[in-house]
């Protein structure tokens, strides 16, 4: 998640990283990945098809797997809760159920990787350039 979100009057900075959230930032983080790649080597490039192939296996994992994990986590906490105060269950601590990604919080994560993939990709281009001519110019 980006920016930790008030709960009351207390931020919580464990949001910054933690799982779960808007954007998903595992996703913009894949995904500007492999626009960096897809800029810098082409879209039929070997590496693009690599790096594509995780971003898609990064997206399904988010909005399936963990999705479903925390899910069921919440189920959980509930029955836990509603066992006998001497229940040995009682001593463990709360499941984490904000483990995975609503598919619109993915789609916003890797829109967000495209726009920081393309601005970091632009970025290095013009340091390049001015690496190559200060290069030639200074020596």
């Amino acid at each position: 998640m980006l920016i930790p979100r008030p709960q009351g009057r207390v931020w919580d900075w464990h949001r910054l990283v933690g799982s779960g959230g808007m954007p998903s930032s595992h996703t913009a983080l894949i995904v500007a990945l492999t626009t960096a790649v897809a800029v810098e080597h082409g879209t039929s490039s070997s590496l693009f098809a690599m790096c594509l192939v995780i971003s898609l296996i990064v997206m399904y994992d988010a909005t399936g797997v963990r999705l479903h994990a925390g899910r069921q986590a919440t189920v959980l906490n509930i029955i836990i809760a509603e066992m006998p105060a001497d229940h040995p269950v009682q001593d463990s601590e709360r499941l984490r159920d904000g483990l995975g990604h609503t598919p619109i919080q993915v789609a916003v994560g890797a829109l967000l990787g495209i726009v920081v993939g393309l601005l970091v990709q632009s970025l290095y281009r013009l340091g390049g350039a001015g690496r190559e001519v200060g290069g030639v110019l200074g020596g």
